[in-house]
């Protein structure tokens, strides 16, 4: 199938296919292989057997659907705050400037991160703090789903980066540091796209063509079709592959610090979502080492031939960078509230 693009050039999109891990295997090989080959391909792949039941998914996007059904009233009363804990609305977030024509995402979302007490030391950095959550009287259950959620997606996300480190001839517990996964900045976010047709050549998109900011995106979604990755964004025109849902996997993708800390040899890929005019839902959960981790070129990743190809960074000055890059400025919904 294809359609034209923006530029005029002819846009051919496909079913894409993914490599799948299975975190049940004994096999560690075959799982290493099979990621590393994903990993150099297109840097997405499917995760199954991953220890979270179906019945508790189901939970999860049931709450998930019930917080998106509230008035809207009722969801900016917990609006994202400076640590980008809480309720984005529709267009809050812009993240293909080239093509979005100034017109945000056709879609909204939640954040939640890891809970931090306001009167912790560690609460003053970026990403860390308390949570913003609906009142229990209006979502009762609501809070306790998500944080049991965010613990089981963050060991999901420890195995899987057990399986990159040795793809990467690192030892199995690289990531597991405590300056890295052992205190993660973590973030879940619920997101919700309401039913649009995108239209690129309008600038119109579910979620404008990005690529993660971190270490890896653990994508649980509903059955409706509209995440697309490009293999190669040089190519023009761009080819956009459809990444099918599969019930019971999470979609695996991984981010641009990855890349880095890999010198490119690990690919973070161009993804979109494209609105078909149905509703959808997915889970998006965010894995990156601590604030102070500092990124810097794997050993296993240089060479004479392949010197480091980005300078040393702490993870938290390039998420903070990031994040204020995408969305709007906090003040632009505090004047349209007075």
């Amino acid at each position: 199938m294809g359609k034209q693009s923006g530029n005029g050039a002819f846009e051919v999109t496909k079913v894409s296919s993914l490599n799948c891990i299975d975190l049940s295997c004994s096999d560690v090989h075959q799982s290493v292989a099979l990621l590393k080959q994903a990993c150099l391909d297109c840097g997405f792949f499917y995760v199954i057997n991953h220890g979270i039941s179906s019945e508790f998914m189901e939970e999860v996007f049931e709450q998930s659907k019930r917080f998106f059904n509230l008035p809207v009233g009722e969801k900016m009363k917990v609006l994202r705050n400076e640590k980008h804990r809480g309720y984005t609305p529709l267009l809050d977030e812009l993240l293909d400037t080239g093509n979005q024509l100034h017109v945000g995402d056709y879609k909204e979302g939640y954040y939640i991160g890891v809970e931090v007490p306001e009167d912790d030391p560690e609460a003053q950095k970026p990403f860390y703090g308390p949570n913003v959550w609906p009142a229990s009287e209006i979502l009762p259950g609501w809070r306790e789903t998500m944080e049991k959620y965010h613990q089981k997606a963050l060991e999901v996300a420890k195995s899987v980066a057990r399986i990159i480190a040795l793809a990467l001839d690192l030892e199995i517990d690289f990531f597991d540091k405590p300056e890295m996964l052992g205190k993660p900045i973590a973030t879940l976010r619920l997101l919700h796209y309401g039913g649009e047709v995108s239209d690129p050549s309008r600038g119109m998109y579910g979620a404008g063509a990005h690529s993660d900011y971190g270490l890896i995106t653990l994508l649980a979604t509903d059955d409706v079709l509209g995440l697309q990755i490009c293999k190669d964004k040089d190519a023009s025109p761009r080819v956009w592959e459809y990444v099918a849902p599969v019930k019971g996997a999470f979609i695996v993708n991984l981010g641009d610090m990855l890349e880095r800390w890999s010198n490119c040899i690990f690919k973070s890929t161009l993804h979109r979502v494209l609105g078909n005019g149905q509703q959808r839902y997915s889970i998006a959960y965010f894995v990156e080492p601590s604030h102070d981790c500092l990124v810097e070129c794997l050993p296993s990743c240089k060479s004479d031939e392949n010197p480091p190809k980005f300078p040393p960074i702490k993870c938290g000055t390039y998420l903070s960078q990031r994040y204020s890059d995408t969305h709007t400025d906090l003040s632009t919904y505090r004047a349209e509230q007075t």
